[in-house]
Protein backbone atom coordinates (compact mmCIF):
# COMPACT_ATOMS: atom_id res chain seq x y z
CA UNK A 1 0.00 0.00 0.00
CA UNK A 2 1.26 3.73 -0.94
CA UNK A 3 0.67 7.11 0.61
CA UNK A 4 0.37 9.82 -0.95
CA UNK A 5 0.72 13.04 1.22
CA UNK A 6 -0.58 16.59 -0.19
CA UNK A 7 -0.74 20.14 2.04
CA UNK A 8 -3.77 21.24 1.33
CA UNK A 9 -4.66 24.53 3.06
CA UNK A 10 -2.11 26.59 4.78
CA UNK A 11 -3.95 30.08 6.86
CA UNK A 12 -1.79 31.60 9.61
CA UNK A 13 -1.93 29.26 12.34
CA UNK A 14 -3.77 26.58 10.62
CA UNK A 15 -2.05 22.99 8.08
CA UNK A 16 -4.58 20.51 6.30
CA UNK A 17 -3.09 17.87 4.84
CA UNK A 18 -4.77 15.12 2.91
CA UNK A 19 -3.34 11.46 2.97
CA UNK A 20 -4.30 9.29 0.36
CA UNK A 21 -3.98 5.52 -0.37
CA UNK A 22 -3.33 3.21 -3.67
CA UNK A 23 -2.73 0.00 -3.72
CA UNK A 24 -1.35 -0.50 -7.17
CA UNK A 25 -4.08 1.03 -9.63
CA UNK A 26 -6.88 0.74 -7.12
CA UNK A 27 -7.62 3.70 -5.06
CA UNK A 28 -8.60 2.82 -1.12
CA UNK A 29 -9.42 5.73 0.49
CA UNK A 30 -8.13 9.24 1.94
CA UNK A 31 -8.33 11.21 5.19
CA UNK A 32 -7.86 14.70 5.89
CA UNK A 33 -5.69 15.93 8.80
CA UNK A 34 -5.81 19.96 10.57
CA UNK A 35 -3.25 20.96 13.13
CA UNK A 36 -1.06 24.01 13.67
CA UNK A 37 1.85 22.34 11.68
CA UNK A 38 2.29 19.77 8.77
CA UNK A 39 3.96 17.17 10.45
CA UNK A 40 1.26 16.79 12.99
CA UNK A 41 -1.59 17.37 10.54
CA UNK A 42 -0.32 14.87 8.07
CA UNK A 43 -0.12 12.18 11.70
CA UNK A 44 -3.57 13.00 12.33
CA UNK A 45 -4.66 12.43 8.60
CA UNK A 46 -2.79 8.97 8.61
CA UNK A 47 -4.44 7.90 11.62
CA UNK A 48 -7.69 9.00 10.30
CA UNK A 49 -6.93 6.97 6.95
CA UNK A 50 -5.99 3.68 8.83
CA UNK A 51 -8.66 3.43 10.99
CA UNK A 52 -11.36 4.55 8.02
CA UNK A 53 -9.63 1.13 6.45
CA UNK A 54 -10.07 -0.88 9.08
CA UNK A 55 -13.34 -0.51 9.42
CA UNK A 56 -14.18 -0.20 5.62
CA UNK A 57 -12.22 -3.85 5.46
CA UNK A 58 -13.29 -5.69 8.41
CA UNK A 59 -17.54 -4.10 9.27
CA UNK A 60 -17.68 -2.48 5.67
CA UNK A 61 -16.96 -4.19 2.99
CA UNK A 62 -18.25 -3.03 -0.47
CA UNK A 63 -20.83 -6.44 -0.93
CA UNK A 64 -21.79 -7.55 -4.71
CA UNK A 65 -25.66 -7.21 -5.40
CA UNK A 66 -27.26 -9.80 -3.65
CA UNK A 67 -28.69 -12.58 -5.94
CA UNK A 68 -31.94 -13.09 -6.71
CA UNK A 69 -33.25 -16.39 -4.74
CA UNK A 70 -36.73 -15.57 -4.37
CA UNK A 71 -38.48 -17.15 -7.60
CA UNK A 72 -38.70 -14.93 -10.77
CA UNK A 73 -42.56 -12.89 -10.94
CA UNK A 74 -44.62 -15.03 -13.41
CA UNK A 75 -45.39 -12.69 -16.35
CA UNK A 76 -48.18 -10.71 -16.54
CA UNK A 77 -51.30 -12.50 -17.74
CA UNK A 78 -52.20 -12.05 -21.40
CA UNK A 79 -55.44 -8.96 -21.66
CA UNK A 80 -59.01 -11.80 -21.55
CA UNK A 81 -60.99 -10.59 -24.47
CA UNK A 82 -63.60 -8.14 -23.64
CA UNK A 83 -66.65 -11.00 -25.20
CA UNK A 84 -66.38 -14.56 -25.74
CA UNK A 85 -66.62 -13.81 -29.41
CA UNK A 86 -64.29 -15.66 -31.34
CA UNK A 87 -61.50 -12.84 -32.35
CA UNK A 88 -58.35 -13.32 -34.21
CA UNK A 89 -55.46 -13.59 -31.13
CA UNK A 90 -53.68 -10.66 -31.22
CA UNK A 91 -49.82 -11.18 -32.14
CA UNK A 92 -47.20 -10.09 -30.07
CA UNK A 93 -46.71 -6.49 -31.57
CA UNK A 94 -50.24 -5.69 -31.18
CA UNK A 95 -50.29 -6.70 -27.57
CA UNK A 96 -51.01 -3.56 -25.62
CA UNK A 97 -47.54 -2.99 -23.49
CA UNK A 98 -48.15 -2.69 -19.92
CA UNK A 99 -46.36 -0.21 -18.31
CA UNK A 100 -42.55 -0.82 -16.81
CA UNK A 101 -42.44 -1.52 -12.77
CA UNK A 102 -39.71 -1.59 -10.60
CA UNK A 103 -38.01 -5.25 -9.93
CA UNK A 104 -37.55 -6.38 -6.68
CA UNK A 105 -33.62 -6.13 -7.16
CA UNK A 106 -34.07 -2.24 -7.97
CA UNK A 107 -36.00 -1.60 -5.22
CA UNK A 108 -33.60 -3.47 -2.91
CA UNK A 109 -30.55 -1.37 -4.14
CA UNK A 110 -28.03 -1.15 -1.58
CA UNK A 111 -25.90 1.90 -3.40
CA UNK A 112 -26.92 5.32 -1.79
CA UNK A 113 -28.09 8.09 -4.00
CA UNK A 114 -25.84 10.35 -4.49
CA UNK A 115 -26.21 14.00 -3.31
CA UNK A 116 -28.03 16.38 -6.02
CA UNK A 117 -25.29 18.77 -7.73
CA UNK A 118 -26.79 22.15 -9.13
CA UNK A 119 -25.44 22.09 -12.80
CA UNK A 120 -23.60 25.25 -14.03
CA UNK A 121 -22.22 25.31 -16.98
CA UNK A 122 -17.98 26.61 -17.13
CA UNK A 123 -17.84 29.59 -19.23
CA UNK A 124 -16.10 29.05 -22.94
CA UNK A 125 -14.02 32.42 -22.20
CA UNK A 126 -11.41 31.87 -19.65
CA UNK A 127 -9.61 35.30 -20.87
CA UNK A 128 -10.39 36.97 -17.80
CA UNK A 129 -9.24 34.79 -15.43
CA UNK A 130 -5.82 34.21 -16.84
CA UNK A 131 -5.28 37.78 -17.46
CA UNK A 132 -6.09 38.23 -13.87
CA UNK A 133 -3.65 35.19 -12.91
CA UNK A 134 -0.89 37.15 -14.82
CA UNK A 135 -1.16 40.00 -13.17
CA UNK A 136 -1.07 38.02 -9.50
CA UNK A 137 2.07 36.01 -10.47
CA UNK A 138 3.62 40.14 -11.30
CA UNK A 139 2.38 41.12 -7.52
CA UNK A 140 4.02 37.63 -6.33
CA UNK A 141 7.28 38.47 -8.53
CA UNK A 142 7.13 34.97 -10.08
CA UNK A 143 8.35 34.15 -13.62
CA UNK A 144 7.71 31.52 -15.58
CA UNK A 145 9.69 28.85 -14.01
CA UNK A 146 8.79 29.89 -10.49
CA UNK A 147 5.09 28.81 -11.71
CA UNK A 148 5.77 26.02 -13.31
CA UNK A 149 7.64 24.73 -9.59
CA UNK A 150 3.95 25.65 -8.16
CA UNK A 151 2.41 23.79 -10.48
CA UNK A 152 4.23 20.83 -10.88
CA UNK A 153 2.96 20.41 -7.13
CA UNK A 154 -0.17 21.22 -7.05
CA UNK A 155 -1.69 19.59 -10.76
CA UNK A 156 1.40 17.11 -12.08
CA UNK A 157 2.51 19.38 -14.65
CA UNK A 158 4.23 22.23 -15.13
CA UNK A 159 1.89 24.20 -17.68
CA UNK A 160 -1.21 26.36 -16.84
CA UNK A 161 -2.27 25.37 -20.26
CA UNK A 162 -2.73 21.82 -19.49
CA UNK A 163 -5.46 22.69 -16.47
CA UNK A 164 -8.66 21.93 -18.98
CA UNK A 165 -11.20 22.36 -15.86
CA UNK A 166 -12.50 25.88 -15.25
CA UNK A 167 -12.77 24.84 -11.52
CA UNK A 168 -9.23 23.72 -10.87
CA UNK A 169 -8.56 26.77 -12.96
CA UNK A 170 -10.72 29.02 -10.06
CA UNK A 171 -9.00 27.37 -7.28
CA UNK A 172 -5.55 28.22 -8.68
CA UNK A 173 -6.08 31.34 -9.26
CA UNK A 174 -7.38 32.15 -5.19
CA UNK A 175 -4.91 29.82 -4.00
CA UNK A 176 -2.83 32.28 -6.16
CA UNK A 177 -4.40 35.46 -4.54
CA UNK A 178 -3.81 34.38 -1.04
CA UNK A 179 0.06 34.21 -1.57
CA UNK A 180 2.19 36.64 0.08
CA UNK A 181 4.75 38.49 -2.38
CA UNK A 182 8.27 37.22 -2.91
CA UNK A 183 7.18 33.49 -1.42
CA UNK A 184 8.25 30.21 -1.97
CA UNK A 185 6.62 28.11 -4.89
CA UNK A 186 8.17 25.04 -3.33
CA UNK A 187 6.48 25.35 0.10
CA UNK A 188 3.77 27.09 -0.22
CA UNK A 189 -0.02 26.11 0.14
CA UNK A 190 -1.52 24.20 -3.38
CA UNK A 191 -4.97 25.08 -3.90
CA UNK A 192 -7.86 22.94 -2.97
CA UNK A 193 -9.00 21.52 -6.28
CA UNK A 194 -13.02 21.09 -5.94
CA UNK A 195 -13.24 17.50 -8.27
CA UNK A 196 -11.02 15.66 -5.22
CA UNK A 197 -12.81 17.32 -2.69
CA UNK A 198 -16.29 16.00 -4.37
CA UNK A 199 -14.54 12.72 -4.73
CA UNK A 200 -13.77 12.22 -1.54
CA UNK A 201 -16.91 13.50 -0.50
CA UNK A 202 -18.52 10.69 -1.95
CA UNK A 203 -16.02 8.50 -0.80
CA UNK A 204 -17.41 9.13 2.78
CA UNK A 205 -21.42 9.20 2.08
CA UNK A 206 -20.80 5.64 0.96
CA UNK A 207 -18.56 4.39 3.65
CA UNK A 208 -21.61 6.29 6.05
CA UNK A 209 -24.47 4.44 3.87
CA UNK A 210 -26.23 7.90 3.36
CA UNK A 211 -28.32 8.53 0.66
CA UNK A 212 -29.12 12.24 -0.91
CA UNK A 213 -31.25 13.10 1.64
CA UNK A 214 -29.38 12.53 4.73
CA UNK A 215 -25.98 14.09 3.36
CA UNK A 216 -28.54 17.11 2.14
CA UNK A 217 -29.59 16.92 6.00
CA UNK A 218 -26.54 17.08 7.27
CA UNK A 219 -25.40 20.03 4.94
CA UNK A 220 -28.34 22.34 6.09
CA UNK A 221 -27.48 21.59 9.64
CA UNK A 222 -24.19 22.18 9.57
CA UNK A 223 -23.71 24.70 6.54
CA UNK A 224 -27.33 26.48 6.22
CA UNK A 225 -27.64 25.21 2.24
CA UNK A 226 -28.82 22.33 0.20
CA UNK A 227 -26.53 21.69 -2.49
CA UNK A 228 -22.56 21.25 -2.23
CA UNK A 229 -22.41 23.50 -5.47
CA UNK A 230 -23.23 26.30 -2.52
CA UNK A 231 -20.07 25.69 -0.92
CA UNK A 232 -16.67 27.68 -1.17
CA UNK A 233 -13.79 25.14 -1.60
CA UNK A 234 -12.95 25.97 1.80
CA UNK A 235 -16.32 25.03 3.01
CA UNK A 236 -16.45 22.07 1.21
CA UNK A 237 -13.44 20.98 3.01
CA UNK A 238 -14.71 21.38 6.42
CA UNK A 239 -17.59 19.63 5.70
CA UNK A 240 -15.33 16.28 4.63
CA UNK A 241 -13.87 16.57 7.64
CA UNK A 242 -17.22 16.72 9.60
CA UNK A 243 -18.39 13.39 7.45
CA UNK A 244 -14.70 12.04 8.57
CA UNK A 245 -15.88 12.64 12.03
CA UNK A 246 -18.74 11.07 11.41
CA UNK A 247 -17.64 8.08 10.34
CA UNK A 248 -14.89 7.41 13.19
CA UNK A 249 -17.95 8.11 15.70
CA UNK A 250 -19.74 5.16 14.02
CA UNK A 251 -17.22 2.97 14.22
CA UNK A 252 -16.69 3.67 17.86
CA UNK A 253 -19.97 3.00 18.51
CA UNK A 254 -20.02 -0.10 16.62
CA UNK A 255 -20.20 -3.16 19.90
CA UNK A 256 -17.57 -5.56 19.11
CA UNK A 257 -18.64 -9.02 17.89
CA UNK A 258 -17.28 -12.01 19.44
CA UNK A 259 -14.69 -14.07 16.87
CA UNK A 260 -14.83 -11.15 14.43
Amino acid sequence: MQLQVRLLHSDGGRRVVLVSAREGERFLGSALGEADNAEEAEDRARARLLASLQTTGNARQPRPAPAQTSRPSPPPPASEPATPTPTPALTQEQQPKPEPQPTSQQEASPEPTPMPEGLQEDPQDWSAELTHLDLQMRRLGWDRDREATYLQRSFGHPSRDRITVYADLIAYLQAIEALEPGCDPATVAVPLRRGDLLDQCNLLLLQLGWDGAMGRSFLEKHFGVSSRQQLKDADLLRFNMLLEEETLLRAAEQPGVPGS
